[in-house]
Parts: structure tokens; C-alpha cells; sequence
């Protein structure tokens, strides 16, 4: 009876060490990348003055502008934070942010369209800026956060023309927002720098680093989707292009060593090709297409609306 004892309490033992384990090597991983306050984050956080330099982001011209601060609850009950602009115009932009960043440094694209007389809502994601939530959405959770933005949108402006426009992992949001039903008035999608699945990128950034997650990848996985409902397997754009039926036009910078170009060409190829465009511009690095083409970037963008809509 007592080595059944001893078998059993050692079971016990196992099983309780385990689970400790699990959720605190779970939580350590979780924050480093998936949570608000991740690692990757703070990096962002700490390069925030060579990026406002980089792409020209002029942080003052939002107390220029009559933007108000509007607020949404999402599918899963966050309260998600954006700003308004209503140019009292039938065309409206969306724009959306990427990984560690918030409304803020959307202002250069804000800028283009707004003096463009377009109404503009710039969003903060999920986990980021004003927005609630512990865990970043990689685009795949923002898709239904965007649905719920274009019905706000819908109701506020009902005869308004809708376009999508983001950069980074807000590029591979509204990528993977192309391919859902109930996108009313939407016309036209612009993804400047999309990555097209969440993974790869994952596998892609922590080789960078040289950093391996192979053996608990699917831990941290695993727990991510256990505490938050969240399979980011699933985040894949390639999928979503795929059933779009909205026009897409594709931007990447061809020296991007964060999201390679290579990202770009797999989400073209997968779109329908009577719905896709895309612009490769020579020498730019993440996210610096705008930076780096400036006004061709402008004519690209608006060309391609004015070709795929009714809008000017």
C-alpha cells in the first residue's frame, strides 16, 4: 500500500508541477508575444523616434484637425477606440495600424486622404493604444473588429463609400477582412507591407533574432488559445484573398527585411486576377514605401481607386 501510495502522490506531483509549468512558462511566452505589453512592443516603443523621423509623422497635426474620439464594443466585448474625422463626404477611409503602434502614426496616410476630402477613421487595434484587450489580434482577430467598424461606419454615414487601408499587420487585416461577408459599401482595399500568414512571420522574426521557438511554439500556442480563444494558426491572408470580391492593390518596399517582398507576391498571386494590383517601390524598407515614393506613392493609390470605383 505504500509504494501505491507513493506511485500516486508522485502522479499528483507530476501532473501539479506540469501544469505550473505550463502556465507560467505559458505566461512568460504569451508576454513576449502576443500581450500588450510584449517585448516587441517595448522594442517599437523605444524606436518610436526613428520611425515619426522615417516617415515624416508630424504627431502635431492631429490637434490641427477636427478628429473626434469614437468608441465601438467588439464581437467579444472590448471597447475599441478610433478617431473621426467627417469631411461631410461620401467616401470614407479606414485606416488601420500595425504591430505595436496606434492611430498616432497613421497621420502621414490620414493626411493623404483627408486632404483628399475623404471622411477618415483611424483605428487602434485590439491591445493597442486606447483600445481594451490583453492579447494582439495579428490581423486575424482585427478582421471582426474591422466588420464592426464598417457597420459604425454603415450607420453613420449610410451613403458613404468605404475603403480599407493598412499597413503592416493592419495591411494583413484588412487582407484578411477581404475575404468575410458583410462588407457593406466597402469598395477598395489598399495593403501597404501585409505579411500573409502570422506564423510564417513569427518564424521569420524569431530566426532573425536568432531566437528558436520550434519546441514551444506550439506551447505558448496552446495556451493562447486556451485563455483567449485565439488559434493563430488560423491567421492566414493567403486564404482570405483568395474569396475576396473587393479590389486589392498590394504596396511593399522591395528592401523590406521585416515582411520580405516575397509576402507581397504570394497575396497577389492568390488574389482573382481581375481584382488585384500591385506597387513595388525600389529601395524602401518596412513600411517606408510612402517615405521613400512620396508622391507616386499618391498617384499609385488614388489611381488605382479611381480605376476600381466611382470615387475621385
Amino acid at each position: 500500500m505504500k509504494i501505491f501510495a507513493w506511485v500516486v502522490f508522485g502522479i499528483i506531483t507530476f501532473i501539479f508541477l506540469a501544469l505550473i509549468l505550463y502556465l507560467v512558462v505559458g505566461a512568460i511566452l504569451f508576454k513576449a508575444l502576443f500581450s500588450r505589453k510584449s517585448i516587441s512592443a517595448r522594442v517599437l516603443r523605444k524606436d518610436t523616434e526613428r520611425r515619426i523621423k522615417e516617415n515624416k509623422i508630424d504627431l502635431c497635426w492631429w490637434q490641427k484637425v477636427d478628429f473626434q474620439t469614437v468608441f465601438i464594443e467588439s464581437f467579444d466585448g472590448l471597447k475599441l477606440a478610433g478617431r473621426y474625422y467627417d469631411a461631410k463626404s461620401e467616401k470614407t477611409a479606414l485606416i488601420v495600424h500595425g504591430f505595436g503602434g496606434s492611430y498616432l502614426e497613421m497621420q502621414p496616410y490620414c493626411k493623404m486622404f483627408q486632404e483628399r476630402d475623404f471622411n477618415v477613421l483611424a483605428v487602434d487595434c485590439r491591445a493597442h493604444g486606447q483600445s481594451e484587450g490583453n492579447c494582439v489580434g495579428f490581423g486575424w482577430l482585427d478582421r471582426l473588429d474591422i466588420l464592426k467598424w464598417v457597420a459604425y461606419l454603415n450607420e453613420k454615414t449610410p451613403n458613404s463609400k468605404i475603403l480599407l487601408f493598412g499597413v503592416s499587420m493592419g495591411a494583413s487585416a484588412v487582407c484578411m477582412t477581404s475575404g468575410e461577408k458583410n462588407l457593406k459599401n466597402v469598395v477598395a482595399i489598399v495593403s501597404d507591407s501585409a505579411f500573409d500568414n502570422a506564423n510564417r512571420e513569427i518564424d521569420f522574426i524569431m530566426k532573425k533574432r536568432k531566437f528558436s521557438l520550434k519546441l514551444l511554439k506550439k506551447f505558448v500556442y496552446s495556451y493562447t488559445k486556451r485563455l483567449y480563444n485565439f488559434d493563430i494558426m488560423q491567421a492566414d491572408a493567403i486564404k482570405q484573398v483568395k474569396n475576396t470580391t473587393i479590389s486589392i492593390l498590394f504596396i511593399h518596399g522591395n528592401a523590406d527585411d521585416f515582411v520580405p517582398v516575397e509576402n507581397l507576391n504570394n497575396l497577389y498571386s492568390a488574389t482573382p486576377k481581375n481584382l488585384r494590383d500591385k506597387f513595388v517601390v525600389d529601395g524602401a524598407t518596412h513600411i517606408l514605401s510612402y517615405s521613400v515614393a512620396g508622391i507616386l506613392y499618391e498617384k499609385k493609390v488614388f489611381d488605382f481607386i479611381k480605376s476600381r470605383t466611382t470615387l475621385n
